[in-house]
């Protein structure tokens, strides 16, 4: 394992450095820059600002000095925020997050389960057809137009819950249920095409034949070895819950990590935009390692050498 987590650990520097790589020159493709603003700067003021900032270099020795930083665990200081550093934006923002993607997670993982646990023992019938309709209408609708479309009905005109802001666990309702109703989906959908085959195998019909009850051979037999194409699926999950959240938090004015990224991205602030992405890619390279342990555990033919 220890063999495994290095070699693992290892291979994700590339990656790293790639994804650095891209997202330090698309940001510069972008047309404007971090200092211009409705009102032009004097020119004097503007270069002082470049020189400071290292902007007034060669685009190669700006890349040099960002991966030299980079590699110093420094993602430098912000163009916008001037008080503050990307590092410091990051602590702030990422906690409200994570905190959003973990509640996110946990009722797409819980309902997505149970659901589509429900329609594999419901094949082809009622139970099993309305679950799979609504699973392929919330895949079919994305974050974006979900959101607007819940706090229109359940915030403005039934007045049920708040539009806006974490003041309250009413506040977390809406954005949790915008981020976790894809990934929700999708679990049911393969949960259901994965119980079903496993609830056709040999070890199942044996467990059935021993005379164990129904529940038993759900719970203690059958949903671990189905468990085990969510968990593979749990790595992209977290993507799309991370990647949502940036557009989530927008929406309902939540102040996370999201929304400095969305912001920095508006106002070319070069350094923010590249901080979150990297440290984003890192999160998601950390927890698809997680779910590759997780395999060993649910299915015990799987071996780490």
């Amino acid at each position: 394992m220890l063999t495994y987590s290095l070699r693992r650990a290892a291979g994700a520097v590339p990656t790293l450095f790639v994804l650095l790589t891209i997202a330090f020159f698309m940001i510069r493709l972008a047309p404007g820059g971090p200092f211009d603003v409705e009102r032009k700067l004097p020119p004097e003021i503007e270069a002082n600002l470049n020189q400071k900032y290292h902007l007034d270099e060669p685009l190669y020795q700006q890349y040099g000095r960002y991966v030299w930083n980079i590699a110093r665990a420094d993602f430098g200081p912000s163009f916008q925020y001037r008080d503050l550093t990307v590092n410091q934006l990051i602590a702030d923002g990422f906690p409200v997050s994570l905190r959003l993607g973990l509640l996110a997670m946990v009722v797409a993982l819980l309902f997505g389960v149970g659901f589509g646990t429900l329609a594999a023992l419901r094949q082809n019938r009622v139970t099993d057809y309305s679950v799979m309709g609504i699973a392929m209408l919330g895949i079919s609708i994305p974050n974006f137009v979900l959101a607007p479309l819940l706090v229109l009905g359940l915030a403005v005109y039934l007045d049920w819950l708040p539009a806006g802001g974490l003041d309250s666990w009413r506040h977390y309702l809406l954005p949790v249920l915008t981020l976790a109703m894809p990934q929700l989906a999708y679990i049911a959908r393969l949960t259901r095409g994965s119980m079903i085959e496993v609830l056709r195998s040999n070890f199942v019909r044996t467990a059935r034949a021993k005379g164990l009850p129904t529940h038993l051979v759900i719970f203690r037999h059958a949903l671990p070895a189905a468990l085990v194409p969510v968990v593979s699926f749990l790595g992209p999950a977290t993507a799309g819950i991370i990647t949502g959240s940036v557009v989530i938090e927008s929406v309902f004015g939540i102040p996370g990590l999201g929304r400095y990224f969305v912001q920095g991205a508006l106002n070319r602030d070069y350094t923010l935009v590249m901080g979150v992405v990297l440290f984003y890619g890192m999160l998601i390279i950390l927890f698809n390692f997680l779910v590759d342990l997780l395999y060993a555990w649910l299915d015990p033919r799987v071996k780490y050498s």
